[in-house]
C-alpha cells in the first residue's frame, strides 16, 4: 500500500524547509508526497528534491481558492486552474484538489450547486488530455469547515458525475466523511471510480490512525477491495515524530 505523506504536517516540526521535509519522507521509506497550496512554495527546490529522491507528487490544491459556489468566481477559477495544471505537469502530480467554498448567503443550495456544477465542468474541458485529473473535497461542517457547502460524500459523488467530464470526481477524506456520521461503503457504493485520492486521520483530534476511535483500517481496506489502487493520503497532525506515526500507521494498515 503507497502512502502519501501531507508534508504540510508531517516532518513540519523536524525542517521547516518543505524540500528537507521531501528528503526526510524518502529517508523514511514514504512513497509520495504532497502539500496545499503551491503558490506559497518554492517550487523550483521542490522541483529538485522531487527529482533527487525519485519520490512521487500525489496531489495539491487548485488555486485559487475561491468560492465555486459563486459562478463570479469562475472564471478567475478556470484561469487558475491553467496554471495549477502546468505546475502539476512539471512536478509530476496527477491529482488537483477542489474545495467547493462556504454555503453563501442569500443564494439557495440549487443555485450554488448548478453554480458548482458549471464551474467544474468547464474545469474538465481545460483538463481534457492533460493527463491531471481534478477532485472536489467534501469536508466536515460540525467540527473543521463549519459554513461549507458541500460535507456530504454523496453529494460530491453526484456533482462529480453531473458534470458528464471523467476528469472530475472527488478527494475522499475518512477522516471528514467518518465526523459527518457517514459509512464508507454507504456513501462511495459502486462509484469508486469517482474517488480519485484519499485521506486518513483519526478522530477525536485529526491526528495519525490509532490514536481515535475511527477503524480506518476496515474502512481503507474496503476501499481498495473495491478497486482503488491510489495512494493512501496521510493528513493529520502528528502527536508524536512524524516518522514514528507513519510506521505506526503502515503496521495498522497492514
Amino acid at each position: 500500500m503507497r502512502l502519501s505523506a501531507c508534508i504540510e504536517w508531517l516532518f513540519a516540526a523536524e525542517a521547516e524547509n518543505f524540500a528537507d521535509r521531501i528528503r526526510l519522507a524518502h529517508k523514511h521509506c514514504v512513497e509520495s508526497v504532497e502539500f496545499w497550496r503551491w503558490t506559497d512554495k518554492d517550487l523550483g527546490s521542490i522541483e529538485w528534491a522531487l527529482n533527487e529522491t525519485g519520490i512521487e507528487l500525489t496531489s495539491f490544491v487548485a488555486e485559487p481558492m475561491i468560492a465555486l459556489t459563486d459562478s463570479a468566481n469562475s472564471a478567475a477559477f478556470i484561469e487558475g486552474l491553467k496554471r495549477s495544471v502546468e505546475v502539476a505537469r512539471r512536478l509530476g502530480a496527477h491529482t488537483l484538489i477542489a474545495q467547493a467554498g462556504d454555503d453563501l448567503a442569500g443564494k439557495s443550495r440549487e443555485e450554488q450547486k448548478a453554480a458548482l456544477i458549471a464551474t467544474l465542468t468547464k474545469a474538465g474541458e481545460v483538463l481534457d488530455g492533460s493527463g491531471v485529473r481534478l477532485g472536489v473535497e467534501p469536508l466536515n461542517t460540525l467540527i473543521d469547515h463549519v459554513g461549507y457547502f458541500l460535507p456530504s460524500t454523496s453529494e460530491g459523488i453526484e456533482i462529480a458525475r453531473a458534470t458528464g467530464r471523467a476528469e472530475i470526481g472527488i478527494i475522499y477524506d475518512v477522516y471528514h466523511s467518518a465526523v459527518m456520521g457517514e459509512d464508507t461503503a454507504a456513501v462511495i457504493g459502486r462509484d469508486i471510480d469517482r474517488v480519485f485520492h484519499i485521506h486518513i486521520a483519526d478522530h477525536p483530534g485529526r491526528n495519525e490512525p490509532g490514536s481515535g476511535a475511527i477503524d480506518l483500517k476496515t474502512r481503507v481496506d474496503w476501499l481498495v477491495a473495491n478497486g482503488y489502487a491510489g495512494a493512501v493520503g496521510l493528513e493529520y497532525r502528528p502527536s508524536v515524530g512524524s516518522a514514528e506515526t507513519i510506521e505506526a500507521t503502515r503496521r495498522l494498515l497492514g
